[in-house]
């Protein structure tokens, strides 16, 4: 196959499909069934022409069948009144007109044969037409309820690809929040903790004062228990009694404090 035949059947395929996506089918019958009433009206004008043709082939019979009748009776006035010439040539008018009248006979005869002809090609087109319209509707209407059906399967399928992006930024903000939450709840551990000063809030001298003396006093109170394990001088009593508790609680380190303060 030459370049340029495959290049032109390219060209028409193409196009078919482009033709195909732009036709309604419901606008096609719609013309189809237009094309078919104008034929239809056409038939219907050839019949009624035909039949004035006929009618008119008919008047001219009756009015020849008259003009004979009354050669005829001219003959037979001229007869009676012994004019066989006059009634000879009577005779031989109403004869021509008798030919003429067999040749109008003919054309109506024919026009009757083509009227009814055309008449019944008019009823069956015109039952074909109505059929076609009957269909037409029908193909008509299945193609608008297909045509809505795959609207609304389109928007489920959007709606279903939009729900899933909605599931993904849903999904994206609760991991966020987590992440808010868990970071705000380290922060509040941390400022329970002591490790992060809170500037949020009014801070009292005296109560910090009070811990940072309940912590020496701990410090002060654990150097003491250790210079008795090595023999460094004598068990002070709370310590005793505490065991080996790892946080002495303020009040014990008090107890001991004020018999020997500190050493």
């Amino acid at each position: 196959m030459s370049v340029m035949k495959r290049l032109s059947m390219i060209f028409k395929s193409k196009a078919n499909k482009a033709l195909d996506k732009m036709e309604d089918p419901r606008e096609t019958l719609d013309y189809s069934y237009q094309r078919q009433l104008e034929l239809l009206q056409k038939v219907r004008r050839g019949v009624a022409d035909v039949a004035t043709s006929r009618k008119r082939v008919e008047l001219q019979i009756n009015q020849a069948e008259a003009e004979a009748a009354k050669r005829e009776q001219q003959a037979k006035s001229a007869l009676s009144s012994g004019r066989e010439d006059l009634a000879r040539e009577a005779l031989n008018r109403r004869s021509a007109i008798q030919a003429q009248v067999a040749d109008l006979r003919i054309q109506y005869n024919n026009l009757q044969g083509e009227e009814e002809k055309l008449t019944l090609a008019s009823q069956r087109l015109q039952a074909k037409v109505d059929s076609f319209r009957t269909k037409k509707e029908t193909i008509k209407a299945t193609y608008t309820a297909a045509e809505a059906q795959t609207r609304i399967n389109e928007a489920f399928s959007g709606i279903s690809e939009e729900m899933g992006d909605v599931g993904l930024a849903i999904q994206r903000a609760e991991d966020k929040t987590a992440q808010m939450q868990a970071r705000a709840g380290a922060i509040d551990e941390l400022l329970a903790s002591g490790a992060l000063d809170d500037y949020t809030g009014q801070r009292d001298d005296i109560q910090s004062e009070l811990d940072r003396m309940g912590a020496n006093h701990d410090v002060e109170l654990e150097m003491a228990r250790m210079k008795a394990e090595l023999g460094q001088g004598p068990a002070p009593q709370s310590a005793i009694e505490q065991g080996q508790q790892a946080q002495p609680s303020t009040q014990h380190t008090q107890q001991y404090r004020q018999p020997g303060g500190a050493q």
